[in-house]
């Protein structure tokens, strides 16, 4: 893959960058926001329609119901994943388990039953976060890296992960993914790969 883009770069005088990123196992979310507001969430559903959730969306910690800062776009979609933390699945799993229900199998599942619960006030008691990792449709956002997207994205107060790295070569992005590899278990969440764009 690296070989095939360094080709396709090849005499055009551009320098390639990878941003390496963690991948989140959670549940996709994409947030709708026009004029700095946050007007709609969806899951992806079927690829096409997803699930409108947004009033269990708007009982996650951390989600802004409306970015900080001014200058937004007119409207700008952020995708995302929605996660239950590790410690927050063991905690959720130890009350699952006091009230006599079973446990929930994985965090992933947590999430996404929890996410999708009729009654927002019951996801409000779950101990669900969402991580950026991309943007969808916009208007009015001129960006032209990922990375400065994140940083404008952090600075309206939505929550991008601490983990991303820009890379100058494909051996530092091998060390990257190298690392994660075998301390998948330091980090706040499950992850099930390492996400390489240029």
């Amino acid at each position: 893959w690296a070989e095939r883009m360094n080709r396709d770069l090849d005499g055009s005088g551009d320098v390639m960058h990878y941003l390496c990123e963690l991948k989140i196992d959670g549940l996709a979310i994409a947030l709708l926001y026009e004029n700095g507001r946050l007007v709609r969430a969806a899951t992806r559903g079927d690829g096409r329609t997803g699930e409108d959730v947004t009033n269990n969306v708007r009982t996650i910690e951390g989600v802004p119901h409306t970015l900080a800062g001014t200058n937004h776009p007119v409207l700008i979609e952020v995708r995302g994943e929605i996660f239950l933390p590790v410690a927050g699945f063991e905690e959720l799993n130890v009350a699952q388990l006091e009230a006599g229900k079973a446990p929930f199998a994985n965090p992933r599942n947590a999430a996404a039953g929890s996410l999708r619960q009729k009654d927002p006030r019951v996801t409000a008691t779950r101990p669900l976060r969402m991580l950026v990792h991309g943007i969808g449709a916009h208007a009015g956002f001129p960006m032209e890296r990922q990375s400065q997207s994140y940083d404008v994205l952090r600075d309206w107060g939505l929550p991008v992960s601490a983990h991303y790295r820009v890379l100058d070569d494909i051996a530092a992005a091998q060390a990257y993914i190298d690392h994660f590899g075998e301390h998948r278990h330091s980090v706040e969440h499950e992850l099930d790969g390492i996400v390489v764009k240029i």
